[in-house]
């Protein structure tokens, strides 16, 4: 496949990104930027009880256990190098129990190896987003950034911080990788990460999901999607026959399914708690869940022959698998699914290097040539060993009172000792009425103290590490 002046492209599949009923909820509409329809907003965002109605598919964990999930999550993310090389496998436990909401954005930073890397190039976001870009890809990225999410809360207004910020760290990727440029599915998974962490942070993100775990997903000629796409119709005729036979005898080549599905890793298809489920399983293992859902939904909508009885022909599947059941995406169902289900990173490569040798028999050598797909967090950091440094917690807040004493332990003990002695003095004395101090001084004779602290831009404060705001 081409490019299209839309970005390089996903043609059909993208373009209804916006109508494929993850975009709002019944009778609702975009009109210059406002939500016409309900106003409720739920915890995730969405007004108009859009995506599908997550909230009423999620799982409930009671407050207790979520309070222990974020303190155990605390102690990885302090403690990241320990436990990501002696105990890797109790944080891949954890990231199926799901992230805590509190910890996702800084746990996703810490799983893809963005932390690491932003470390290493202090400046560089900051950088590229001075840079004006390429006019070709900013007027794009500037016509699709509507189609986002736009029953968001965050997205919704037309030149809205989120609109914004999604325009900076899409353009600032352009430059980052001009060989590139943009591709449309990468703007919703960008919009996920801006929901979970400000702008710097959400490109390092996505640099590692583009590089690391979606190599070549969005080059030109859409390649590597191809290819997967054949590996997924190969692992589906092991794990579900009798959807396998069904795609093959109506040629439904793969790429008509599972493009949207692979390109937005399924940011686009499932419910919102379940997308976030997926992702938390996704950073951790690697590609090998977005083949796990893919297989799940295809096993579960074609996977039996009564189920194939009301699809006799190739357009009545590509309208089933466009409305697939809500009980199969269901978030407790899905995840427990993916679990059960036997596919493995060494049968994801073996399968990729036969159909490498078909594609080289067919078509030749192909053109792009991605960078080696890593298959998760551990792979990351072993082929990339961070430092302590680079993964130490960096606040971007940092409350101190100017008051503060900076003297040491004994000096701390002295000061204590004089402002014994000196309340005991004035309770022996009584001072004058006129004599008597203020220690509020008015607004218009602020301390001195205070005189060297000053208020920085609300971009600056969201523009790095570690962030409270997410806490």
């Amino acid at each position: 496949m081409a490019k299209t002046e839309r970005g390089n492209g996903l043609d059909t599949a993208t373009d209804k990104l916006t109508d494929n009923g993850k975009g709002g909820g019944a009778g609702a509409e975009v009109n210059g930027g406002a939500i016409q329809g309900e106003d409720r907003v739920d915890k995730y965002g969405f007004t108009g009880g859009a995506q599908q109605n997550s909230e009423e598919s999620a799982e409930a964990i009671p407050i207790e256990v979520l309070r222990q999930r974020e303190a155990k999550w605390l102690d990885m993310l302090n403690n990241w190098d320990k436990w990501m090389a002696k105990k890797h496998r109790k944080v891949k436990e954890r990231c199926q129990k799901g992230i805590p909401p509190s910890l996702r954005g800084r746990a996703w930073l810490y799983l893809t190896g963005a932390k690491v890397k932003r470390e290493q190039n202090q400046g560089r976001f900051q950088e590229l987003d001075d840079q004006s870009g390429d006019p070709k890809w900013v007027d794009i990225i500037e016509r699709d950034l509507h189609r986002q999410f736009p029953f968001h809360e965050m997205f919704k207004a037309r030149g809205g911080h989120g609109q914004q910020d999604l325009l900076r760290v899409l353009k600032a990727y352009t430059l980052h990788r001009p060989d590139e440029g943009y591709c449309q599915a990468q703007a919703p998974i960008a919009a996920v990460l801006l929901m979970h962490m400000p702008a710097e942070d959400a490109f390092w993100v996505l640099v590692q999901m583009c590089e690391k775990y979606l190599p070549g997903y969005y080059s030109t000629g859409l390649e590597a999607i191809q290819l997967d796409g054949e590996i997924l119709y190969a692992l589906l005729r092991r794990v579900s026959p009798a959807a396998h036979g069904h795609l093959k005898k109506h040629k439904l080549e793969p790429i008509l399914c599972m493009t949207e599905w692979f390109m937005c890793a399924f940011s686009r298809t499932l419910p919102w708690a379940s997308v976030l489920r997926v992702w938390d399983m996704f950073l951790f293992e690697g590609v090998k869940i977005v083949f796990k859902v893919g297989l799940v939904l295809l096993k579960c909508m074609l996977g039996s022959q009564e189920k194939l009885k009301s699809c006799q022909g190739l357009y009545e599947t590509m309208e089933l698998l466009r409305a697939i059941q809500p009980q199969y995406m269901q978030e407790r169902f899905l995840v427990h699914e993916i679990i059960e289900l036997s596919v493995s990173e060494k049968d994801i490569e073996r399968e990729h290097h036969a159909q490498l040798r078909r594609w080289k028999e067919s078509h030749g050598d192909l053109h792009c040539k991605s960078p080696p797909r890593m298959h998760g967090a551990k792979a990351i950091m072993t082929a990339e060993p961070p430092s302590r440094q680079d993964l130490r917690q960096r606040p971007t807040i940092i409350v101190e009172s100017p008051l503060a004493p900076t003297a040491d332990k004994g000096q701390a003990q002295d000061a204590k000792g004089r402002r014994k002695a000196n309340r005991e003095q004035q309770k022996k004395t009584i001072p004058a009425p006129e004599e008597t101090h203020n220690p509020y001084p008015p607004p218009s004779d602020p301390s001195p103290l205070l005189k060297h602290l000053t208020l920085q831009e609300s971009k600056e404060s969201l523009s790095s590490a570690e962030h409270d705001t997410y806490l």
